[in-house]
């Protein structure tokens, strides 16, 4: 089950801890990876790690004419044919909504969202014309995109939009065998809550009906099964990774 042998994929924001994980497992059980970000050394390690089968395609996802050409140089870099995307980078600039500036909202909404969307767009666009009858994209949201956070009217706003946008594109290209779904991680262990303190690590903890944060495999795990040939019921959907922290 789960094997991937032969497919192809993007993963954007492979320097991170959840992003890198991903690009382990799909690699692990057989796909051609390609794997983005904005720290070229960090890229070059990763591929470095796993070997053959992986590619770097750096891209600032801030930088909308270097979004443009994402995936057709993933295709490229893959060998011709584009099978799963995830878009998983994504950007926190918090702050109160009182005391929010405009660029703090327009920055996390352009790397958050709106990459999300042209790379959705190009993405699903390739998978047609292909014509494999397979095609998975999977969009990594937030539990601040359904239940909102203090502090973060911007990535709760874009996260949200990313899951109305999924199930609109689900609706879209499910009849060509191409499905989308987003995945709602928690609290993952990550260099994004290693700032937090302890104190603040085991309040949060305490809240959480898992009684511990998630790790990175756990988000991977999730990934695996929508890309694979056994998720390709499923679309449209929010897959919820929190412990029980929301029970949605």
């Amino acid at each position: 089950m789960f094997d991937l042998t032969g497919k192809t994929a993007l993963v954007t924001g492979a320097t991170g801890g959840i992003g890198a994980e991903i690009a382990r497992v799909f690699h692990k059980h057989g796909a051609t990876v390609a794997i983005s970000g904005r720290k070229v050394e960090a890229l070059e390690a990763l591929k470095s790690e796993l070997g053959d089968r992986v590619h770097v395609v750096p891209c600032d996802l801030a930088d909308r004419a270097q979004v443009a050409k994402l995936i057709d140089e993933a295709v490229k870099a893959v060998g011709g044919r584009l099978d799963i995307v995830v878009n998983n980078a994504g950007l926190t600039k918090d702050n109160l909504f009182m005391v929010m500036k405009d660029e703090q909202w327009d920055d996390v909404i352009a790397v958050n969202l709106t990459s999300t969307f042209m790379l959705c767009r190009a993405g699903s666009r390739h998978m047609m014309r292909s014509k494999t009858g397979y095609g998975r994209i999977i969009n990594i949201a937030s539990v601040s995109g359904v239940f909102g956070n203090p502090g973060q009217g911007n990535y709760a706003a874009s996260k949200a939009g990313m899951i109305g946008m999924t199930k609109s594109l689900a609706r879209e290209v499910g009849s060509r065998g191409i499905t989308a779904n987003c995945i709602a991680p928690g609290f993952i262990q990550t260099a994004m809550t290693d700032v937090l303190n302890e104190k603040q690590k085991g309040e949060i903890a305490a809240i959480i009906p898992a009684q511990k944060f998630g790790t990175p495999t756990d988000i991977a795990a999730g990934c695996l099964y929508l890309a694979s040939n056994e998720g390709g019921y499923i679309t449209g959907q929010t897959l919820h990774i929190n412990g029980g922290m929301a029970m949605v």
